[in-house]
C-alpha cells in the first residue's frame, strides 16, 4: 500500500501543478475522514486498531477518490464519497479481504449518480482559465461556497475532453474539428496529458517493484486500444483516434491504480489478463455509446463481479493433476 500511495505521487503532483492547488485540500480531507472512519469501524467491530490502521488502505481508498471527483466539489460531497467506500463497500463486507467491489470506485459511482452537478465541475487548465484559485480561495470555496470576488465557478470549470469529443461528436461536428480546440494539448486534453504521464510514472515504477503484475494493465490498455483503433479505421471522422482513449480520462490511472486492486480483481495469470482487457473493452463500449464520457469506474465494478469466475475458469491446472477426459 505504502509503494502505491508513494507512485501516486508524481499524478498528484502533476495535477496540482496544472489545474491548481484545490485537490490537495481534497486529498487531505479525504484521507482524515477515511482514517476516522476506519478508526470507528473497527472499534464498533472489537477489532485492534494499530495493525489495520497501519496497513493504509483506508489511506489509498481516499487518494484514489479524492483524485478520481472534480478538485472543486464542496466539502460536504468528498465526506460522503469517503464514508460510502469506507463503511458500506469496505466494512459492511468485513472489511479488507472481503470487499468484494473496489471501494474507491463504489464511492466514486455512488457520487457520479447521486449528484451529477457537482461532479461535472472539471477545472480547465490553468492556461485556459485564467487566474486559478490559490490554495486559500479554493479551501474557502470547498468549505463556504464563497468564491473571490469577480470569480464563478463556471469560468473556471469546463468540459473534460472525453466529454467535449462526446458531445461534440453526437452533435455532428468532425472529430478533426473538435480536436483543434484550445482545450486540447499535443497528446490528449491540455494539463490532462502531464498528468497522466505522472500516473504512467508511477504505474511503471509499481511494475518494475513488482508490486503489481503486468497483466491487467497490459490487458486494459489493449482491450480498450483495438477497438478504438477498429472502430477509428472504419469511421475516422466521427471516432477518436486510439491514443486520445489512452491520454485522456482515469485510463492509466485505472490502469494501473484502481483495476490492480489485489483484492477485487482476478488472481490468476490468464485471468488478470483478461479482467484486464474486460475493463479495456467496457470501457469502450461505454465511452463510445453509454451516457457517461468516462467509464473507468463503472467498468472496474462490473468486472469485479466477474472476478470469482474468472479465477475459477482459469486455475491453473496442479502439477500432477489429470485433465478432465
Amino acid at each position: 500500500m505504502g509503494r502505491v500511495i508513494l507512485a501516486l505521487l508524481p499524478g498528484l503532483a502533476a495535477y496540482a501543478w496544472a489545474f491548481g492547488p484545490a485537490v490537495l485540500i481534497q486529498v487531505g480531507l479525504a484521507v482524515v475522514v477515511a482514517v476516522t472512519a476506519e478508526a470507528v469501524l473497527l472499534r464498533v467491530r472489537g477489532r485492534p486498531l494499530k495493525p489495520f490502521l497501519s496497513d493504509l488502505s483506508a489511506v489509498l481508498t481516499a487518494l484514489l477518490l479524492a483524485l478520481a471527483i472534480p478538485p472543486l466539489v464542496p466539502w460536504w460531497l468528498t465526506v460522503v464519497g469517503v464514508l460510502f467506500a469506507i463503511i458500506i463497500a469496505k466494512h459492511l463486507y468485513g472489511g479488507l479481504g472481503y470487499n468484494p467491489f473496489n471501494p474507491a470506485m463504489v464511492g466514486f459511482v455512488v457520487l457520479l449518480i447521486s449528484f451529477p452537478v457537482e461532479m461535472t465541475r472539471w477545472p480547465a487548465a490553468l492556461g485556459l482559465a485564467g487566474t486559478a484559485p490559490d490554495l486559500a480561495e479554493a479551501a474557502r470555496w470547498i468549505f463556504t461556497g464563497v468564491l473571490p470576488t469577480g470569480q464563478d465557478i463556471d469560468a473556471l470549470s469546463g468540459a473534460t475532453p472525453l466529454d467535449s469529443i462526446k458531445t461534440g461528436l453526437a452533435q455532428g461536428s468532425d472529430y478533426a474539428t473538435l480536436a483543434a480546440s484550445q482545450v486540447f494539448g499535443q497528446l490528449g486534453g491540455a494539463g490532462w496529458e502531464w498528468v497522466q504521464a505522472g500516473f504512467l510514472a508511477g504505474g511503471l515504477y509499481l511494475l518494475a517493484t513488482r508490486t503489481i503484475a503486468w497483466q491487467i494493465p497490459a490487458g486494459l490498455l489493449a482491450g480498450l486500444l483495438l477497438p478504438a483503433l477498429i472502430a477509428w479505421l472504419v469511421a475516422p471522422g466521427s471516432q477518436p483516434l486510439p491514443w486520445f482513449h489512452l491520454v485522456n480520462g482515469a485510463t492509466v490511472l485505472g490502469a494501473f491504480f484502481i483495476a490492480t486492486d489485489p483484492v477485487t480483481a482476478s488472481t490468476t495469470p490468464r485471468g488478470r489478463l483478461l479482467f484486464g482487457a474486460g475493463i479495456g473493452l467496457l470501457t469502450w463500449v461505454i465511452r463510445t455509446f453509454g451516457g457517461y464520457p468516462d467509464a473507468i469506474a463503472f467498468a472496474v465494478l462490473l468486472m469485479n463481479m466477474a472476478a470469482p469466475l474468472l479465477d475459477q475458469v482459469t486455475r491453473p491446472r496442479a502439477f500432477g493433476e489429470e485433465a478432465p477426459e
